[in-house]
């Protein structure tokens, strides 16, 4: 199957410019002006853009939480995920705790084979690391998951206590692989949400009440130093809020491999959604909580300066019949997450490019090249060159829609509401192509379950700047902890 994308404008990280682009089975052959190639299929793309496949490595497919499981299986979040112009995430395999990470990612493989839309990656959530159980983190990344997951939160379940990071992060920074860390101080967060119930305070706002910014900045600190102390990179997933990004700021000067994302719900939405009338305000009970809207400018900024890499998703969906309502009577029992996947682009696209928050070149980079670079997915994802992979997305800047679960065009996840219903939006996908394959075109769904693939990713490639590389190069021939007495000022 060969496919000829015909006067798009080219849009990457890097790249602006008219060109054609030819493809041939499932990589890019060819990119050229007025290409003269006999193609299967041709496609006009004059007047759109022509940029690569999204690339989410923040989703909970079929994630078992708090007494229930995420709304969106592997086939239909991967659907949903393709009509919003993204070509590949990265899930979330879980270990349970006194299990093995292997078996934990057996697990995961049997619920995403062959039933994926589009092309699929792993991390993995480790619960505890014994030291004799360290080894597996190697065994892991030769298995292509060469990232991991720790949590500061969700005592008794998730939490992970500093030794067991610290082991983790040491052996990462060995292995050339990356740890991602859930940033609170869950601890104290259990005894803010024992006190709020113990006052009679049952109402989903309180899940934000009890979360405070103080105490994701607190987790950001101590993931930082014990990542500084470790010699080894680290990613910040979902981070909310100034104080934490202040936190992320201080430590990159000190020449931390420090990388951070950020969500579309904190760029856009705020505290005042707990106030919907009734238990409405559930649909937003997600962690971290959303926060004061002040925040947003400072998170805008901090993606114009590389302080931010990634937008994602947290793509993490509950239904508010039968899953949220679990919490009616208590907050604390609320499942924990928000729906996402399939705006993603479409709304960083309005309020980022057409907003003024950031460039198109910066779009692509933090929707799909960066988060393709530092985990280890580039330059077969996240970019539009020859011999990449043709994941790539035909996206009209011009086209109005109206985000609603009610619209047929932008609602295909497994939920019954949308975090973003009512929202105007002037940029849309049209057509997504898949390994080559048109999975997507003009809001008709032509792929079938199986069409993605488990894709192997590489070590951890975050440290693509001058800057970062020297870091990077100082910490991994052994030099001194940045930042301790002796390090460079």
């Amino acid at each position: 199957m060969s496919v000829l994308i015909k006067n798009g404008r080219i849009v990457t990280a890097v790249d602006d410019y008219q060109a054609d682009v030819f493809v041939s089975g499932d990589t890019v052959a060819v990119i050229g002006r007025n290409l003269a190639i006999e193609a299967d299929q041709v496609i006009d793309a004059a007047g759109k853009l022509v940029i690569p496949g999204g690339v989410d490595p923040h989703t909970h497919l079929e994630m078992p939480f708090g007494g229930t499981t995420t709304s969106d299986t592997f086939e239909t979040g991967t659907r949903a995920a393709a009509f919003g112009g993204t070509t590949c995430i990265v899930d979330f395999a879980i270990q349970t705790k006194g299990t093995s990470t292997l078996e934990a990612l057996e697990t995961w493989h049997g619920k995403a084979a062959g039933r994926t839309a589009i092309d699929y990656a792993f991390h993995m959530v480790i619960t505890d690391m014994p030291d004799e159980r360290v080894p597996e983190m190697r065994r892991l990344a030769d298995e292509g998951v060469t990232s991991y997951k720790l949590f500061m939160a969700y005592p008794g379940v998730l939490l992970s206590d500093d030794g067991t990071i610290f082991r983790a992060m040491r052996k990462a920074g060995e292995d050339g692989t990356l740890v991602c860390m859930h940033a609170e101080n869950g601890i104290v967060i259990d005894e803010l949400v024992k006190i709020a119930l113990a006052q009679g305070h049952i109402e989903p706002k309180y899940h934000a009440l009890t979360r405070p910014t103080r105490l994701e900045a607190e987790g950001a600190h101590r993931a930082l130093a014990i990542a500084e102390v470790a010699r080894a990179p680290v990613y910040i997933v979902h981070l909310s809020c100034y104080d934490a990004l202040q936190e992320l700021r201080m430590a990159q000067a000190r020449g931390v491999m420090a990388h951070a994302e950020t969500c579309p719900q904190y760029l856009l939405l705020d505290v005042d959604c707990y106030d919907e009338p009734g238990f409405d305000g559930a649909k937003y009970v997600l962690t971290p909580p959303l926060r004061e809207k002040w925040n947003q400018d400072e998170l805008w900024g901090g993606l114009r300066t590389s302080a931010l890499d990634v937008i994602s998703t947290d793509h993490c969906p509950f239904c508010i019949r039968e899953q949220k309502e679990l919490g009616r009577d208590d907050f604390s029992q609320i499942p924990n997450g928000g729906p996402g996947v399939e705006n993603r682009m479409s709304l960083i696209y309005h309020h980022g490019v057409s907003g003024g928050n950031i460039t198109l070149n910066r779009f692509v980079e933090l929707t799909s090249t960066s988060p393709a670079k530092i985990f280890g997915l580039f330059p077969r994802k996240g970019t539009i060159a020859v011999g990449s992979d043709a994941d790539i997305v035909i996206f009209d800047p011009n086209q109005e829609e109206t985000i609603s679960r009610h619209n047929a065009r932008t609602h295909h996840m497994n939920i019954d509401y949308s975090a973003y219903e009512g929202f105007k939006v002037k940029g849309y996908t049209e057509t997504v192509l898949s390994r080559g394959k048109i999975i997507v075109d003009k809001g008709e769904y032509l792929g079938r379950p199986g069409d993605g693939s488990f894709v192997k990713r590489g070590p951890y490639g975050g440290l693509y700047s001058a800057t970062r590389d020297a870091a990077r190069r100082d910490i991994l021939a052994g030099g001194p902890v940045l930042g301790s007495p002796g390090a460079r000022g």
